[in-house]
């Protein structure tokens, strides 16, 4: 454990980074929006914009495991559409957020989460399924994609909106965001290595570590998805993580 003492982590903070990376395996598995509790607990751990960079690479490894086992039903055409625009949308968060001291991005990512919960909590009751398949809104969800998985890891809500608005089986679903999630999130890895200096080989140390826990995550996720329906899961990230961001907001 001497490679990690840098990092100063007590057992509380080893429990909580060990759940963050089932709950990661787990959100990959299918189970949309359960992740987002996972971003401000890192970030109560690792700090706002330090956190960005500690979870980039765990997400890359359970992106790899989504892919291996979905990727036969990923759509491209739809893929081809969200990417241009997503990359536009990263390369503003960074610059945005570099701009930023800690305080500051601590609440854009509060507000950043609470938008995303709000999102997500209004297309669930929404009554219609139709939503505009035109290449602005392809345009208008890809830079938002892209703003906020690069301010914090929070593209999930805006990426579940546009699949749905293409109306993907469930294995479509989930092969399309599993590798829309692994091109972003390798695209994502320059800039914070280079620009925010969030990334160091102690963090990547700290990733493999937590390997064996988000394969954990991932297997029990596709078993559950495989059995239920995942709402009661989508509902319980919306009232968890709002609360995260109110506390976070304020602190």
């Amino acid at each position: 454990m001497q490679i990690f003492s840098s990092l100063d982590l007590s057992t509380l903070d080893w429990s909580l980074v060990i759940l963050c990376a089932v709950i990661w395996g787990l959100s990959k598995s299918g189970i949309h929006g359960i992740s987002i509790i996972a971003v401000p607990v890192m970030a109560y751990v690792f700090g706002s914009k330090p956190s960005t960079g500690v979870v980039l690479p765990m997400l890359i490894l359970a992106d790899l495991m989504a892919v291996k086992y979905y990727s036969r039903h990923a759509q491209w055409a739809y893929l081809l559409k969200l990417l241009p625009w997503t990359m536009v949308g990263v390369i503003m968060g960074t610059w945005i957020g570099d701009q930023l001291d800690e305080q500051s991005f601590k609440r854009l990512m509060a507000i950043v989460i609470v938008t995303s919960v709000l999102t997500m909590y209004l297309w669930e009751r929404r009554k219609r399924n139709q939503v505009p398949d035109y290449w602005w809104f392809a345009a208008l969800m890809g830079i938002t994609a892209g703003f906020t998985t690069m301010v914090g890891n929070l593209a999930g809500g805006i990426v579940v909106i546009y699949l749905l608005a293409m109306h993907l089986p469930k294995d479509e679903f989930i092969g399309t965001g599993a590798w829309f999630f692994l091109i972003i999130n390798s695209f994502k890895m320059p800039f914070h290595w280079f620009f925010w200096h969030t990334i160091s080989g102690t963090t990547l140390a700290l990733n493999i570590a937590m390997l064996p826990f988000i394969a954990l995550g991932f297997v029990a996720g596709v078993y559950v998805v495989g059995k239920f329906n995942d709402a009661l899961y989508r509902r319980f990230a919306l009232l968890m993580t709002g609360l995260a961001a109110i506390v976070m907001l304020f602190q």
